[in-house]
């Protein structure tokens, strides 16, 4: 152990303005790092237009970023404890905003593809390890408001992400969603290293393991590639999904094997022997698998189905935002109080109710109509993260809060990842089967059918051009009974999610405090 001036007495925590300012810059690189998963998106058709691919090449810039990050978050304990956690902080800050200054000045495809794998290297990091600083240098007292605006700023970014990626790319250019990082991160890594310079962590040169190391990067690559790919591809009919899906199932397996007999694993999978750690990595990862599908279906519904411009797609979906924003740091403040099992508990109630609501609705539901249940919602959302962050940290010592961070961070990205492919699938199979038997119903035996056909011709339209029309009008309907599906499909994984909530045993105390 390389011993530092810190080992000799622990500091104390931060108080008054030192510890606003570093919840602030804390708080906006965790903000800009999940902005930057989901700003992208909207933008995409302006990238591949303007550097002349097509848009399926151009997810890409999507899948890049979201394969790097994945496999750099497992790894945070490890380069954590190498170079201590602010040195690695405020270098993954600054790796970020340099790439990010690259992804911007991009020419070409492959010129952006490796900047935004750089940059989802750089951020990898960043959000399990703003946790980590937070927890270590906010009063004991306050720590649960520390994790309350942690979650927040997870949780909201993909909001104001698609929103904010489509005003800048229809007002400015797609390269300025890379430029709004510069000054944003430059801040927050200068503010950072002032205030934490001093106070960083012990350091150990552990050998590299460099099997783990592999077995991670093609597992990891292999899995994600999958999931980016397999839908355009027809999944496992695809000869070249199968072998991804093999190699991502043979790499995975041996890395598990490999690393929990290994001297100085890469990933620290002896965490999952801590029963509060692994009751809520699979309650988080889980039902991020569920919240994700209802934030990546809903929007697409809306502009494919409904005819919603990216712009308001968006303004329908960010009223969950409102009443999360408002409850987080009442929950954090009492958290100590309550029983965290049942506010999760509380939490996928009302994600249960609200897509089964959701699940109710046809293709004439108005906009007013669609904003009520995501803004009640927005009461779920702190009540699902907060204590659940709390419950997988609890009675860990300081020194794996690192690790643990970083591995729940990527089950939880891995849920995301997986529930954008999953969901997107079900909703297309969904579609194409209620296409299928409402065309049943097309027919001479059916008379309303016939008469609707009769007023197209009335109308000036050929046969042809009146049942172009019909399809339509079958396809509407059939991707939104397919979305119903979806979200029926959701309410009932929350519902099923409550059980192994009360596996997770108490007391669940402050995240991190063993080993202050």
């Amino acid at each position: 152990m390389a011993a530092l001036p810190n080992d000799a007495a622990p500091l104390k925590p931060l108080h008054g303005a030192p510890l606003a300012l570093l919840t602030i810059a804390v708080a906006f690189s965790t903000f800009m790092e999940v902005l930057d998963m989901t700003i992208v998106n909207v933008s995409v058709p302006h990238i591949a237009g303007s550097l002349g691919v097509s848009p399926s090449e151009g997810t890409w810039t999507i899948s890049s970023y979201a394969l790097a990050s994945a496999i750099m978050q497992p790894l945070t304990g490890w380069i954590a404890k190498r170079f201590g956690e602010v040195k690695t902080f405020v270098g993954s800050v600054l790796m970020f905003v340099v790439f990010s200054m690259l992804c911007g000045l991009a020419t070409s495809m492959p010129m952006l593809v490796i900047g935004r794998l750089l940059q989802g290297a750089g951020s990898g990091p960043m959000v399990a390890l703003s946790l980590t600083l937070l927890l270590s240098n906010y009063p004991k007292e306050k720590q649960g408001i520390a994790l309350a605006l942690w979650a927040m700023t997870v949780v909201v970014a993909p909001i104001f992400g698609p929103i904010l990626g489509g005003w800048l790319t229809d007002n400015l250019s797609w390269p300025w969603i890379f430029y709004i990082n510069l000054p944003v991160g430059l801040l927050a890594a200068v503010v950072t290293w002032v205030l934490l310079r001093k106070r960083e962590t012990r350091t150990s040169k552990a050998p590299i393991d460099v099997i783990g190391l592999l077995l991670l990067v093609f597992g990891v690559g292999a899995l994600q590639f999958m999931l980016d790919n397999g839908n355009d591809n027809d999944w496992f009919s695809s000869p070249m999904i199968t072998v991804l899906g093999i190699t991502a199932l043979v790499c995975l397996t041996f890395l598990v094997v490999w690393e929990l007999n290994a001297k100085h694993p890469v990933v620290d999978l002896s965490l999952f022997r801590q029963r509060n750690f692994t009751v809520g990595v699979i309650g988080l990862s889980l039902g991020m698998f569920a919240f994700f599908g209802i934030n990546v279906v809903f929007p697409l519904w809306l502009q494919i189905t409904l005819g919603y411009t990216a712009t308001w797609a968006g303004l329908a979906t960010a009223p969950v935002g409102v009443l999360a924003f408002l409850i987080a740091p009442l929950l954090g403040r009492n958290m100590h109080r309550l029983e965290l099992r049942s506010v999760v508990t509380f939490a996928f109630v009302v994600f249960a109710g609200t897509a089964y609501w959701f699940s109710t609705f046809d293709s004439s539901a108005s906009f007013s109509s669609l904003i009520l249940p995501r803004f009640i919602m927005g009461l779920a959302i702190p009540c699902f993260f907060i204590p659940l962050n709390q419950i997988y940290l609890s009675g860990l010592p300081a020194s794996e809060i690192a690790s643990a961070s970083g591995l729940s961070n990527f089950f939880r990205t891995l849920g995301s990842s997986v529930s954008t492919a999953v969901m997107v699938t079900l909703w297309q199979h969904r579609g194409e089967y209620h296409h299928a038997t409402l065309t049943e119903n097309i027919s001479p035996g059916h008379p309303a059918a016939m008469q609707f056909i009769q007023q197209l011709s009335h109308a000036g339209l050929s046969h042809l051009q009146s049942l172009g029309v019909i399809d339509q009008l079958l396809t509407r309907e059939a991707l939104t009974l397919a979305v119903n599906d979806v979200f029926w499909a959701t309410a009932v994984l929350f519902v099923l999610l409550i059980p192994v909530l009360w596996f997770a045993r108490p007391p669940f105390g402050s995240a991190g405090a063993v080993g202050h």
